[in-house]
């Protein structure tokens, strides 16, 4: 899917270290959806973790991740996420909103499903 638009509500060149930092942004796509996400730096990730004295990252909704935060690697990684049906980019939304947008139920369907096709290709093999 096409971006018709992508805004910064913080000005890029206000940001002190592109190579370490995180930003809104918010994407308006072909079809008139409305998103917003974080754009994150693999350093700001880093600086987090250590900052709360942590090894990983917390169960969140995810970012979408680029080497620093200029205009040209955040409108590849949105165009990149956009891609197709924008299905990457509307779940990282979504999942952010409201969990109730996703129906647990049906992912645990499949999962069953695979873990019976998993179990069937085993059997083939004994």
């Amino acid at each position: 899917m096409k971006v018709k638009a992508i805004e910064y509500p913080t000005q890029l060149s206000k940001i002190v270290d592109i190579d370490d930092d995180n930003i809104d942004v918010f994407i308006e796509l072909e079809d008139g959806t409305h998103i917003t996400v974080v754009v994150s730096t693999p350093l700001n990730l880093l600086s987090y973790m250590n900052k709360e004295n942590i090894n990983f990252i917390p169960a969140s909704q995810p970012d979408i991740i680029v080497k620093s935060l200029t205009k040209e690697n955040i409108e590849l990684a949105v165009e990149n996420f956009a891609a197709g049906d924008a299905f990457w980019l509307k779940l990282l939304f979504v999942a952010g909103v409201d969990r109730e947008f996703i129906d647990m139920n049906r992912i645990e369907e499949c999962f069953m499903k695979i873990k019976k096709e998993n179990q069937e290709i085993l059997d083939a093999f004994e």
